[in-house]
């Protein structure tokens, strides 16, 4: 649990990275004063083949796109992206805008598309915007991660708590013995597991549990001397 809440610590002080894909350098710089006072890490991009090599040295969250740019039409590299970064979040801005250009943004997975001029409030509400969908997105992912952690963990606890019980107690190793998985209801097992340690199931064990003492090992080799009778 300690290794767990250190990680959620850590995720709460990385900042989102963002990357500015802008060829106007006085509209690259304006963005990157706000949204740097903002709290994210900014990077500038002033052509497409710049952004797209970026994105090859470092992950972004969020990339801010230009459209109209001195060598690749900024839609090619919004598609680039997203095919081999689908969970980057894209702003697209341009002065150039029509309702067709925003269509095909959005088609693309684009979260929003601002024209040209907007204000710094209209661009720091989008990225609050965009980035609060892949912050719930990836903390659901992290959360589905832990518990399935710490149920692996829970499993692990409690089978070397019933095998080391086998050990000790001789009226609980005879009830298993006699009752299978039905002497194991008290304990917080899944269905396999209560199987793989009324089977004397090694590999199982072995697998989810890892190696056993010799001590945790006794019921189980007699379970398989049993089988083998």
């Amino acid at each position: 649990m300690e290794k767990l809440q250190e990680i959620r610590s850590t995720q709460k002080k990385i900042s989102p990275h963002i990357l500015v894909m802008e060829d106007d350098a006085n509209v690259a710089r304006g963005l990157e004063m706000v949204l740097t006072e903002e709290g994210y890490a900014v990077n500038l991009a002033g052509t497409g083949a710049l952004a797209l090599e970026a994105f090859k040295q470092k992950r972004y969250d969020l990339l801010v796109a230009d459209l109209r740019l001195p060598d690749i039409d900024g839609i090619e590299v919004i598609k680039k992206v997203k095919a081999e970064k689908p969970e980057t979040e894209v702003i697209v801005i341009t002065g150039y805008g029509t309702a067709s250009i925003a269509v095909e943004a959005m088609k693309l997975g684009a979260h929003d598309f601002l024209p040209k001029p907007f204000t710094e409030e209209q661009i720091k509400a989008s990225i609050g915007d965009a980035l609060k969908v892949d912050v719930a997105e990836t903390a659901e992912a992290f959360t589905r991660e832990t518990d399935v952690a710490e149920e692996k963990l829970i499993q692990k606890r409690e089978v070397i708590q019933a095998l080391n019980r086998t050990a000790e107690d001789e009226d609980f190793w005879r009830d298993l013995m006699k009752n299978g998985s039905a002497a194991l209801e008290n304990y917080e097992l899944s269905s396999e597991a209560k199987a793989a340690i009324a089977l004397g199931d090694l590999n199982w064990i072995n697998e989810n549990v890892g190696e056993l003492t010799q001590k945790q090992l006794m019921f189980i080799y007699k379970r398989l001397e049993r089988e083998a009778w």
